[in-house]
């Protein structure tokens, strides 16, 4: 039996720079989307509408600055859990994402169960997002990480 194609291999060379050029820019029109794919505006809107449906793009958002809004610290944390079963496992992922301090939240191997990248308006908010973490229900163990400054950030993947 033929294995089936994932997305990525469903996707021709427009649709690779439809994606890239809204990933460095979400904002701009159809038109010039279209410009920019080589393809004219109403073919350009249909491959869009057709690449959120089937959930490749899945939205759009402004790239806000953290610090000029009042969050001075960006810090990572690496937390470990007292057991691997699914339901603590997904406890724990319910439960942070109701903290809007709490970026991302991803599912780690090695070194920990979870990585979360928070940010926090002062370091005594700060302390107070890690002993929330640490006594936060299974939760073992928490590493924290500050940033000092970050040198990139790329939205999307590459293309």
């Amino acid at each position: 039996m033929k294995p089936q194609p994932t997305d990525s291999q469903l996707l021709d060379a427009i649709d690779r720079r439809i994606l890239a050029e809204l990933q460095a820019d979400g904002r701009m029109t159809n038109v010039e989307l279209a410009r920019r794919a080589g393809i004219s505006a109403p073919p350009c809107l249909r491959r869009v509408r057709r690449l959120e449906e089937a959930g490749i793009i899945r939205g759009y958002h402004a790239d806000s600055d953290p610090q000029r809004l009042g969050w001075e610290i960006t810090f990572f944390a690496i937390v470990g859990l007292e057991s691997q079963k699914e339901t603590v496992l997904s406890a724990f992922e319910s439960q942070v994402a109701d903290w809007p301090e709490v970026r991302e939240c991803h599912m780690i191997r090695g070194g920990g169960d979870f990585l979360l990248k928070l940010v926090a308006r002062d370091t005594a908010h700060e302390n107070q997002l890690t002993q929330k973490l640490t006594g936060a229900p299974n939760v073992s163990r928490v590493q924290t990480l500050q940033t000092i400054r970050t040198s990139r950030s790329l939205a999307g993947v590459p293309l």
